[in-house]
């Protein structure tokens, strides 16, 4: 692709993974999920730091998506530099060495009338 696709950093400000799940897992496990795609021709080195209401930011967690392809993040596996706890509120910031494009959802799955949504994430530069 002669054209970047995307930008290199988003700004996803609702963040909440709820602390209960029904159903099955790990399909029915409540989380929160950036959908990453790279469609460039370099891989990408990707930092995410997580925001609070009430302590500083953690991160950066550090991921990779190879070149050509799509990496559906769940912010519960980020365990590194901490575990992002449940029940609280938070925002993040997505920064990348290559333009990518990230989609937010939520799978909320404390009833067992399942609850999706999904927005594209803020593109800031």
């Amino acid at each position: 692709m002669n054209t970047p696709v995307g930008h290199r950093i988003w700004a996803i400000p609702e963040g909440y993974i709820p602390g209960q799940s029904t159903g099955p897992a790990p399909e029915f496990t409540s989380h929160e999920t950036a959908c990453i795609l790279n469609a460039g021709d370099n891989e990408a080195n990707i930092e995410i730091t997580i925001y609070y209401t009430d302590k500083d930011p953690v991160g950066p967690y550090n991921v990779k998506v190879p070149a050509k392809r799509t990496a559906h993040l769940r912010f519960n596996s980020l365990k590194d530099p901490e575990e992002i706890p449940r029940d609280t509120d938070y925002a993040s910031v997505i920064k990348s060495d290559v333009p990518i494009v990230v989609q937010y959802t939520r799978l909320d799955s404390r009833q067992s009338e399942n609850a999706l949504l999904t927005t594209m994430a803020y593109p800031v530069g």
